[in-house]
């Protein structure tokens, strides 16, 4: 069965087994296209990998702030502050606020400590 066939069939009201097979067989297409599309990373995705891995080798105990960090790896302050909100959700970095002179109140990102487990 066609596509046209379905949908005209569809429009006329009669729906046959071969219409419930065809629905199902595209249905189960389209899950199937969406769980490989899911699974794939996009190339922004990709592209921001090199760049997390340098925030991550940046990023130290101490609170520091996105523009400090943008300076840092070469990228603009926008571009840091999205990255970091990605590392703050994977639990990778810490978000806090700290005061400024002349700026007032600052979202600053730390590494996660990694405390050593007690036996």
């Amino acid at each position: 069965m066609t596509n046209r066939e379905f949908y005209t069939a569809v429009v006329n009201g009669t729906i046959t087994e071969e219409m419930v097979e065809h629905a199902k067989a595209a249905i189960l297409k389209l899950d199937e296209t969406n769980e490989k599309r899911k699974n794939k990373p996009s190339k922004t995705a990709v592209a921001n990998e090199p760049i997390l891995a340098q925030i991550t080798a940046t990023l130290t105990a101490e609170p520091t702030i996105a523009s400090d960090i943008a300076t840092a790896c070469g990228i603009s302050t926008q571009k840091a502050s999205a990255l970091l909100r990605q590392l703050v959700n994977s639990g990778v970095a810490v978000q806090s606020e700290v005061k400024l002179p002349k700026k007032g109140t600052v979202k600053a990102y730390a590494i996660v400590a990694n405390e050593p487990c007690e036996a």
